[in-house]
């Protein structure tokens, strides 16, 4: 197994160590010059028949005898106290097995100052009582016989009303989240003073909800004191230890099980209240419960994307060089912290474009609405659209090309740490493959017919995808001269399962279908994190291929004494394994493995960080056209050419396929996603019908000009994250589109016809 240690290094800015596990495995790594045979095709998904045939088991398909079914009551009011609560109609009602709620459930700690049944309510939509019953129309039935007596408190709902001194309190101390963030580099308010040019506008970003196709929920079972959970979770992991933690008991007597997932975004990499309201409730029934949380509870309780209002300045030379940066930042968080925000909306601006001043500050707001959760690049979707947008908004007011002026203030190091990017020109990459692909002059006039216009924009992003290790994998030879892998990691719907066992089949000289991967159990599985961030390929990937060459070591050496040549002498491809220059003399890997006990054979492997302090990150470019309709405001996205840098491209078409998914969303949050909440605290559109999504009339043409380099001082296999980056640059790039065919700034997303509308008429001279 491969060794590992700590390293100790000095933070970037100084003001602190970091700490960090670094990998010794020995391996090199694969960069551009190794032949690969199967990492690098666009093999189907592994998983593709069990899914097209429907064998695929989620969190909602477990089906246990004795299954009971639950429901949750949810408060009606954005700020209320329960003042009395009765369920005894609902407990007497036949086929109810259990009922829950702040009368009867233990006092369970949740977010940092509630519970999980609190009489204190701050949303429409927060936990008043659960009941599991035989069927969902008697769970249903039950919670119309729950007696609840609110007393209305006075709330607040959005950033500027939450931000009024005169402001009711969500929580105790006011409605700030704590102290602002706050980062600075250099002078950034004596370099706006002496500015020759200065861009200086707000941008606000709306509340959007996620809407995964599989909604939250998990079946929960007993075994004397063993739970067992088959969730929709991003983290098996994490949820096994949450939940472990509350309710008493040690990690090993609770078991996380997550099959397949439809989807997820980042509003599952944490446990969520619903895993332990479904477990008390099967340890009181003494039955298996299932609770999966209806489109409603999953778009009011299940967190969303942080509406943000930014301020944010620019100053710059009149040759484009930037001199100044600065942004204010205000985040509707909801009414709780739940552990999983991560919306750090100023990083892009510290990072994306060279400058010597640089200063950002954020703030977190509470508001009586749903909680917000990480959403599929946190913070920087938001932030690039306020930074894209002003980058687009500078480039015009200095007359230039809007790429000149981005390549004019090219970053090649990390500047807020202090650290080399392992691959500087990454993002130099996209600007010239994604300008070429699309036909990119500044100078081209995008035609239009009658009342349409049409328009040209682009923007770009920075991200991480450098992995979150450690983690670690399993690999083990059978008789048969097949292999299985095992890992503790999960497969959200992007195609890991496919990945992995790629990497795993190069390493060991098998074919594909002679390797099985194993993922998503917390009792078979060795640890793995959370998969977010973009993250799982680049941090089990490695792991996986150490512990794979650990295996095919062993093998070789076997075969050697069986062929009695040195193990360096032997080549392995394809599952035969033959001594150099000596075609005759083969084996298949089955004839090695059927000699000796099965399973006498195996590999370990773990990843760490690299070890040379470089900054990993990953990088992209889109360039966009849109076609405007200036008398009904409709805004038509023509085509997207997206080019995106996250080394190693281990399969092409989970790739393309992360890159047009990612592009589908951002086109929704561009131009159709909202969550709209009444006057009266209540969201309107909590249900697929109001809540509009891209539907496939909705997507673009999509081209993927793919920057397929390999990035061996990431990791072992050179690969990186892809399944965030392509949504950051999106909703800047049709804005700015919009601009160019209308002559009009939208500073708000979505950009709605109402708001087109609206600002084109504001735009119009007034009749003489």
């Amino acid at each position: 197994m491969p060794r590992l240690h700590v390293d100790r290094l000095r933070s970037g800015d100084g003001s602190e160590d970091e700490y960090r596990v670094v990998e010794r495995t020995g391996l090199a790594a694969w960069d551009a010059t190794t032949a690969l045979t199967v990492v690098g095709r666009p093999y189907p998904r592994v998983e593709g028949a069990e899914k097209v045939t429907g064998r695929a088991c989620y969190a909602g398909d477990v089906r246990l005898a004795g299954l009971l079914h639950a429901r949750v009551l949810r408060s009606p009011l954005p700020h209320a106290r329960i003042r009395r609560i009765d369920t005894a109609a609902a407990e007497a009602l036949p086929g109810v097995h259990a009922v829950l709620g702040t009368h009867s459930a233990p006092a369970i700690r949740w977010y940092p100052d509630g519970l999980l049944f609190d009489r204190t309510l701050r949303f429409v939509g927060d936990e008043v009582a659960a009941v599991a019953a035989e069927s969902e129309e008697t769970a249903a039935d039950a919670l119309r016989l729950v007696a609840v007596e609110y007393e209305p408190l006075p709330f607040v709902v959005g950033l500027e009303a939450a931000l009024r001194p005169e402001a009711p309190p969500v929580r105790e101390g006011g409605n700030l989240v704590g102290p602002p963030k706050v980062y600075a580099r250099g002078d950034a308010e004596a370099a706006l003073r002496e500015a020759p040019v200065v861009i200086d506008e707000t941008y606000t970003t709306q509340t959007a909800l996620h809407n995964c196709l599989e909604p939250h929920g998990c079946t929960a079972t007993w075994d004397g004191e063993r739970l067992t959970l088959w969730d929709s979770t991003q983290s098996v992991f994490d949820v096994r230890e949450r939940v472990a933690e509350t309710l008493g008991l040690p990690e090993h007597r609770v078991r996380v099980i997550k099959h397949h997932m439809g989807g997820g975004f980042g509003s599952k990499q944490i446990a969520w209240k619903h895993a332990v309201i479904a477990a008390l409730l099967a340890r009181r029934a003494g039955r298996p419960v299932r609770l999966m949380l209806d489109r409603e509870a999953e778009n009011l309780a299940a967190g969303n994307r942080n509406a943000t209002r930014q301020r944010v300045r620019l100053g710059a030379t009149r040759d484009g060089t930037l001199t100044a940066i600065s942004a204010r930042i205000e985040q509707d968080t909801g009414a709780y912290l739940v552990g999983g925000e991560g919306s750090n909306t100023s990083a892009i601006y510290q990072t994306l474009y060279r400058c010597p001043n640089v200063t950002t500050e954020q703030v977190g707001v509470y508001t009586n609405t749903g909680p917000a959760v990480a959403f599929r690049a946190p913070g920087h979707v938001e932030g690039a659209f306020a930074l894209e947008s002003a980058m687009d908004e500078l480039a015009r007011a200095l007359d230039m090309d809007p790429l000149a002026l981005r390549l004019r203030n090219y970053a090649e190091a990390d500047q807020r740490r202090g650290r080399p990017y392992t691959t500087p020109d990454g993002l130099r990459l996209c600007y010239e493959r994604a300008a070429a692909e699309f036909g990119w002059r500044r100078d081209r006039r995008p035609s239009g017919q009658g009342s349409r216009r049409r328009g040209i924009g682009m923007a770009a992003h920075d991200w991480g995808g450098s992995g979150y290790p450690p983690g670690y994998a399993w690999v083990k030879l059978n008789g048969d001269g097949s292999a299985e892998v095992v890992t503790g990691t999960q497969d959200i719907g992007t195609g890991t399962r496919t990945g992995l066992t790629q990497i795993a089949a190069e390493e060991l000289g098998l074919p594909l279908e002679r390797v099985l991967l194993h993922l998503g159990d917390t009792a078979t599985g060795v640890y793995a994190p959370v998969s977010a961030g973009s993250a799982t390929q680049a941090t089990i990937g490695p792991a996986v291929r150490a512990a794979a060459a650990e295996a095919r070591r062993q093998l070789l050496e076997a075969a050697a004494t069986m062929l009695e040549a040195a193990p360096a002498d032997l080549q392995l491809r394809e599952g035969t394994i033959r001594v150099a220059g000596a075609p005759d003399r083969a084996l298949d890997v089955a004839d090695v493995t059927r000699r000796i006990a099965p399973h006498m054979i195996q590999g370990h492997g773990a990843r760490g960080p690299n070890p040379d302090g470089k900054a990993v990150r990953t990088f992209g470019a889109q360039c966009v056209e849109v076609e405007v309709d200036v008398d009904t405001g409709e805004v038509s996205v023509l085509r997207v050419v997206a080019s995106h840098e996250c080394g190693r491209i281990v399969n092409p078409t989970l790739v393309d396929s992360q890159v047009l998914g990612a592009v589908t969303q951002g086109v929704g949050f561009a131009l159709m996603e909202e969550r709209v909440v009444d006057a009266g605290g209540v969201v309107l559109n909590a249900n697929l019908e109001e809540y509009k999504v891209p539907t496939a009339p909705d997507v673009p043409a999509v081209v993927h000009a793919r920057v397929d380099r390999p990035d061996p001082e990431a990791n072992a296999t050179g690969a990186k994250g892809i399944g965030e980056p392509p949504l950051v640059p999106t909703a800047p790039a049709i804005a700015n589109a919009v601009f160019d065919a209308v002559g009009v700034r939208i500073r708000h997303t979505p950009l709605s016809r109402r708001r087109l509308l609206a600002a084109l008429a504001a735009h119009r001279p007034e009749p003489a």
